[in-house]
């Protein structure tokens, strides 16, 4: 599965972010370190479901919409200089190592100082908040790097040593590969065996943003004065209110609202049971929503696996013809593949022995047999035909 990691300073709305995505018990209040430790749950991303598309009856979406389950990490708040165990410290970057992107929840109201203490709304720069997060985990991936440099440095002087291959293990931790470190060198167009410390900081700065994209997400943005969104409006990052689709999503499980996470808008259901208070409330969110094209919360998700990690959603069955598994169940999976992605991948994620005893795909669509080496597209329905099953 892949897992996004919610990151930032206290306060910022990380876990209001979160319980918004997950519906997952979370602490909030409005304090430094609420959350001690990760706090893990299921989100989803939202995609079109081609069940309309075929004409099937489909049981795994709502309307024509499929979600597809992703991990999400509600990463501790994090202070500056938390690289050097300030605040709560490593331990807390090193959860980071789990993840496959990270979404940088940014005050965008500008209520919170560096510390995530409350201040005067829009008294601080929601700016800075961006660049220390990506400096904090440079430095800390700096300090792995640097605790182990002698030693690498001594193995270098070996003819056939390769240090890339090397420092690639000293991050395989955080899922960091070969590839990562030659293309970060080549980036930053560094010898590492030469290398002194502004250059070796640059590296890890460039092999961050490669192995854990980071999607800014300027939380609070419907309480952020002008400024603050002016200041934020040249960034390419997106504008929510976490505390706002936690309302909407609460109010829709208690059947008072129409609501479908990622929705435009949302239809208050005749006979609903609110208070004046409560349908103020939710106007404002309407209001929100129609300035900025809906709460933000799931076009972050979306954005983060669909765009920064680049995926895209196939959908595998048994029966080409009536699109179900061996239990009759139609479509009953949707898989989040690497764009790129070959029927043979696909039937490895499916299941190994699957894809080791791989003959040869059908497009449900077309009825066609298509080659290992073709390269599926988004929403594409697959029938894997495998000596194994």
């Amino acid at each position: 599965m892949i897992r996004l990691a919610i990151a930032g300073k206290p306060n910022c709305g990380k876990s209001t972010f979160f319980k918004a995505a997950t519906l997952a018990q979370a602490e909030i209040a409005s304090y430094p370190f609420t959350t001690i430790d990760a706090n893990h749950g299921v989100a989803y991303v939202r995609t079109v479901c081609p069940c309309k598309e075929m004409h099937v009856p489909c049981e795994n979406c709502v309307d024509g919409i499929r979600f597809v389950p992703v991990g999400l990490i509600d990463v501790a708040g994090l202070v500056p200089d938390a690289h050097l165990g300030r605040g709560l410290g490593n331990q807390f970057l090193d959860h980071l190592r789990q993840a496959d992107a990270i979404l940088h929840i940014v005050d965008a109201s500008g209520a919170t100082d560096a510390e995530g203490n409350p201040v005067e709304i829009g008294s601080r720069d929601p700016i800075k908040d961006i660049e220390f997060l990506q400096y904090e985990i440079s430095m800390w991936m700096y300090g792995i790097l640097s605790r182990n440099w002698a030693k690498l440095q001594r193995q270098a002087q070996a003819r056939e040593f390769s240090l890339a291959t090397a420092i690639a293990e000293v991050f395989a931790g955080l899922g960091i590969t070969y590839e990562h470190v030659h293309d970060a060198t080549k980036t930053v167009g560094v010898d590492l065996r030469t290398a002194g410390e502004e250059e070796m900081v640059e590296f890890c700065r460039e092999l961050m943003r490669i192995s854990k994209p980071m999607l800014i997400v300027g939380n609070k943005a419907d309480q952020a004065p002008k400024k603050c969104l002016d200041r934020l409006a040249g960034r390419d990052l997106i504008f929510a209110s976490a505390a706002g689709e936690l309302a909407l999503r609460m109010a829709a499980e208690g059947k008072f609202i129409r609501y479908l996470p990622g929705d435009r808008n949302f239809e208050i259901l005749s006979g609903a049971n609110l208070s004046a208070a409560q349908r103020a409330a939710l106007q404002k969110i309407a209001v929100f929503m129609e300035m900025f094209d809906g709460t933000g919360v799931q076009k972050a998700l979306d954005t983060a696996v669909f765009k920064l990690l680049d995926r895209i959603v196939v959908f595998p069955v048994e029966d080409e013809h009536k699109l179900t598994d061996s239990k009759g169940r139609v479509l009953p999976d949707a898989f989040l593949m690497k764009r790129g992605s070959t029927p043979r991948d696909l039937a490895y994620q499916v299941h190994s022995d699957i894809g080791e005893g791989f003959l040869y795909a059908i497009d449900a669509r077309t009825g066609m047999r298509v080659r290992d080496t073709h390269e599926l597209k988004n929403g594409d329905i697959i029938k894997i035909v495998s000596v194994r099953r």
